[in-house]
């Protein structure tokens, strides 16, 4: 099994992280995006949208990560992961949406910002990343997990853009249930963590 990914990408560690968290061996292959590797002939061949990460598992290539993160749940990991249980399922499916909407469209963006030093205005992706976090914060209040009663990839999905937001200049102080489900994934065994950048209210 091999992981075609890039160490700074949020999307690339929802995948490394479910790996981990299943226990399972892989091959990681780093493609850099810096310097455009995932636009080279090599990478398009994989994933002709030039997106990371790509997971080939065999004969079997999957792109996205919250794809990836389906099919790894789908075929290797125990029952929970990726409940049976159609409004378990739902439950998962709609913040999957939301690791590919809001997530992606807020803190996301404001991070990359200041990580690829873009010439943007980071200030709506901040605000963005507010607004989610505070329907984040009111859904977490009482309950341990995103979607059931017991982690999935749901969670796995959102960790690392919302544990790097404030990379993104977006500060979590305000948000006790917030950091506290954090904590949780990361005191999962086979955690592994995002990489930190000392840029946004990290910097030095």
């Amino acid at each position: 099994m091999q992981l075609h990914a890039f160490h700074l990408s949020g999307h690339s560690h929802r995948v490394r992280l479910f790996l981990s968290l299943l226990g399972l061996a892989y091959e990681e292959v780093e493609v850099d995006m810096r310097s455009g590797a995932h636009h080279a002939p090599a990478h398009l061949a994989l994933n002709p949208f030039g997106q990371l990460p790509v997971l080939v598992d065999g004969a079997d290539v999957v792109c996205d990560s919250t794809a990836i993160l389906v099919y790894l749940a789908r075929k290797y990991a125990p029952a929970g992961w990726l409940p049976e249980a159609p409004a378990d399922l739902a439950a998962v499916q709609r913040w999957l949406s939301v690791a590919s909407g809001e997530l992606a469209n807020g803190p996301a963006v404001a991070r990359g910002i200041h990580l690829w030093q873009r010439p943007m205005d980071a200030a709506p992706f901040v605000a963005k990343a507010h607004g989610l976090l505070a329907r984040l914060e009111a859904h977490l209040a009482g309950r341990e997990w995103l979607a059931t009663g017991r982690p999935t990839v749901a969670d796995v999905a959102l960790y690392a853009y919302v544990e790097s937001a404030p990379e993104g200049g977006v500060d979590l102080a305000a948000y006790p249930s917030v950091r506290r489900w954090l904590g949780k994934i990361e005191a999962l065994p086979g955690f592994v963590p995002f990489p930190r950048s000392p840029i946004g209210l990290r910097a030095a």
